[in-house]
């Protein structure tokens, strides 16, 4: 059944804008949609979205406090109350396995699972898993929730995986002899490397996801105008002043999580796999992202690095 949804706002304390346009999206009614790094930005935004669809949406912070306050303002946001909060700490993959464990615990299905957290640092940092922090936490992460929680993901299929990468990737390289950037390090180029991983880590799950009603697909939100770059004091203040300059041109988070929302919900897209999406259309990505061989070693390594020995 069909629900019209309108894109207006409920700000609390502010008057309710008038709707300017409404969109048709299929009820998310009995779905489950877990979505990680959502105490913020895009991620908190995907949230309101989908849970304004009526589905039951479970979202992974790292801080208690922020993670509550954004199940809150989500249930105000959405008129849903069904919104449960988990807490994780993804740069740490014991973390991580009692995520996916508490899950499984929890709930006996998953329809929907949007790997969107991610963290930027100018300086290297290592995990206590021994991992370079932007590796560990935008794409290891990411690889080790996803692989724990792919038998629940089959058996509720039809479901779908959604990666929030980035354009950035572009210009990323997957050098297998520095994964951990202990070779010389640079924010910018760590962050680069880590979302070229996740789209071909997308691709690579989709031919290995052929033939099980599960889909797996990524995207760029755009610029966005997030506080990270405010709040974070790991950004240097060249590029704080920089973002202060060139704010206003940038996309909205509620904007920014509008091709997420697309592909965790719409219809068309119900059979898409494999796919790199910009403004809820699909583009090409790099050359190198295509690489299967690429792919294939770079799955090898992870389950590594994860200590995933056997895929469950």
């Amino acid at each position: 059944m069909d629900i019209k949804v309108s894109t207006g706002r409920n700000l609390p304390g502010r008057p309710v804008p008038e709707p300017t346009k409404e969109t048709t999206a299929p009820s998310l009614k009995d779905r489950i949609c877990l979505v990680t790094g959502a105490s913020s930005g895009i991620g908190l935004e995907t949230a309101i979205g989908l849970a304004r669809f009526g589905a039951t949406i479970v979202i992974v912070c790292r801080d208690r406090t922020k993670g509550e306050a954004a199940v809150a303002g989500i249930k105000v946001q959405s008129g849903n109350d069904s919104v449960r909060l988990m807490i994780a700490d993804l740069a740490s993959q014991e973390s991580v396995r009692k995520l996916a464990s508490d899950f499984k615990e929890e709930f006996a299905s998953l329809h929907v699972l949007v790997n969107n957290a991610g963290t930027f640092s100018t300086k290297r940092q290592v995990t206590g898993d021994g991992m370079e922090m932007t590796f560990a936490v935008n794409y290891l992460a990411r690889f080790l929730l996803t692989n724990l929680l792919l038998d629940v993901l089959k058996s509720s299929a039809p479901a779908r995986i959604i990666d929030v990468a980035g354009a950035y990737h572009r210009r990323g390289r997957i050098d297998f002899d520095d994964l951990q950037g202990e070779k010389g390090y640079s924010g910018a180029r760590a962050n680069r490397h880590s979302k070229l991983a996740n789209i071909l880590f997308t691709y690579e799950l989709a031919r290995r996801l052929a033939g099980t009603d599960v889909t797996a697909n990524c995207l760029h939100p755009g610029a966005v105008a997030t506080p990270i770059i405010e709040k974070d004091p790991n950004y240097p203040a060249f590029l704080k002043v920089l973002y202060k300059t060139f704010k206003p041109f940038l996309k909205s988070p509620q904007k920014g999580a509008e091709t997420t929302i697309y592909l965790a919900s719409s219809p068309e897209v119900d059979n898409v796999t494999g796919k790199y999406f910009v403004d809820k259309k699909q583009v090409r990505s790099s050359m190198e992202s295509y690489d299967e061989s690429l792919g294939e070693r770079l799955w090898e390594t992870s389950l590594r690095l994860t200590k995933l020995t056997n895929e469950p």
